[in-house]
């Protein structure tokens, strides 16, 4: 299929539309992009009109997030709040065996029967699938989106350990609203902000939420894990962060960094397996030094304020899955689903949710397939997994869930 090219001229006159995962951290790369002189907006739109125009243009056996991606940005196109021949669309595109890859393609072929098919598409892939002569991730821009996922990642750490506690009913959202718009006014005044400059913007976050008045009671912690996509994203699990918050857990979700970290070890060790350029071997080495580095000092200075739990070094992490599965098992989250379990299990966070969108056997196989597994050489984990889909009953996936939670308590 033919695709329309986003060009240079374009990067003066087309708003692009973001589809939602992560509010903060999208929010945050969203400002970056525009102070490299983009013009983006993150999609806000979550209604079920979103689902309807998902399951009106892709195939329902397509998986879930696909669905919900293309159904937000179709649904934003018919809204009339932008104008069809200024705008373009961003999705992601990570190369691997999973259908997610192939979402840019079912996208287009969406719009095209839609009528749409003059917008432009823009692959945001890391390994250059796309070329668009308006669109580069440069290196700076690069750095700067990296300081948005540590940031985003401290700001969920904290406030997620500080809303069940708290005294006053609010307060960490608004530390949480504060500290969003300190760091977008940051980062709308500056195109380049100085490592040194993030370090201290740690220490006042983990200040703020520390003053936070809580409580000193006991709550089931329940972990998150999962299909990247359905884990994180509220439109994707149903609200499943809020539910677990009403029904007195603790919720604990691993950052995006370790996901980060995952694809880039992932290059380092097909170089092991399949052989390949040395030179891409060395960038990826450097760029996983780079990264194990920056997350170190988020969890050092975590540490070394004492008041918070940090999170599990990835250099940790990757040890972690080697009892149950092969590092060359890469598809979907792969190995790093199952060490993401293992890791919240050794945290102490023995409660897990394992969501995952309704076939999609890579997941089936690195999650619900490893969970026996898992049980055997931990007899008490409790962990349950949740399908979602367009036609996944909302109700029946929380009595799933309450179950797991009474049996939680029991113990």
């Amino acid at each position: 299929m033919d695709r329309v090219i986003f060009t240079k001229e374009m990067k003066d006159t087309h708003t692009i539309l973001i589809p939602t995962m992560l509010p903060i951290h999208f929010n945050l790369m969203s400002q970056i992009m525009n102070q490299h002189g983009y013009h983006t907006e993150v999609l806000q739109n979550e209604s079920q009109s979103v689902v309807n125009e998902g399951l009106r243009n892709v195939h329902n056996d397509t998986c879930y997030p696909a669905l919900l991606v293309i159904g937000q940005m179709i649904d934003a196109l018919e809204s009339g709040k932008y104008d069809l021949n200024k705008v373009a669309l961003l999705i992601t595109q990570t190369g691997g065996g999973c259908r997610a890859s192939n979402y840019i393609h079912l996208l287009r072929k969406a719009l095209k029967k839609g009528g749409y098919g003059n917008i432009p598409v823009i692959s945001l892939s890391f390994g250059g699938l796309e070329k668009n002569p308006g669109f580069k991730l440069t290196p700076g821009m690069l750095l700067q989106l990296l300081y948005a996922v540590l940031l985003g990642d401290l700001l969920t750490l904290l406030s997620n350990q500080c809303r069940p506690y708290e005294k006053n009913p609010g307060d960490t959202q608004k530390v949480v609203d504060q500290w969003t718009k300190k760091l977008l006014d940051d980062f709308a005044h500056s195109k380049i902000v100085h490592y040194s400059h993030i370090k201290r913007f740690y220490k006042e976050i983990l200040e703020d939420f520390a003053k936070i008045p809580r409580t000193k009671e006991k709550k089931v912690r329940v972990g998150v894990v999962g299909e990247i996509y359905v884990k994180y994203s509220p439109l994707g699990n149903n609200n499943l962060e809020a539910f677990l918050l009403s029904e007195g857990a603790e919720v604990v979700v691993p950052g995006l960094l370790d996901f980060c970290l995952y694809c880039v070890y992932n290059g380092i060790h097909d170089r092991e397996l399949y052989g390949g350029g040395l030179l891409k071997s060395l960038g990826n080495k450097a760029a996983y030094k780079l990264l194990l580095k920056k997350q170190m000092d988020v969890i050092n200075l975590v540490k070394e304020q004492g008041v918070f739990m940090p999170a599990t070094p990835f250099s940790e992490v990757v040890t972690l899955s080697e009892p149950y599965i092969d590092h060359g098992v890469k598809m979907g989250e792969g190995w790093l689903l199952t060490a993401e379990m293992v890791e919240l299990i050794n945290e102490g966070v023995e409660n897990i949710v394992c969501t995952q969108p309704f076939g999609c056997l890579p997941n089936h196989i690195v999650a619900k397939g490893m969970i026996r597994a898992i049980k055997e050489k931990n007899p008490s984990a409790n962990i349950v997994a949740v399908d979602y889909d367009p036609g996944a009953s909302a109700v029946n996936q929380q009595n799933r869930i309450k179950l797991m939670l009474a049996n939680a308590k029991i113990k």
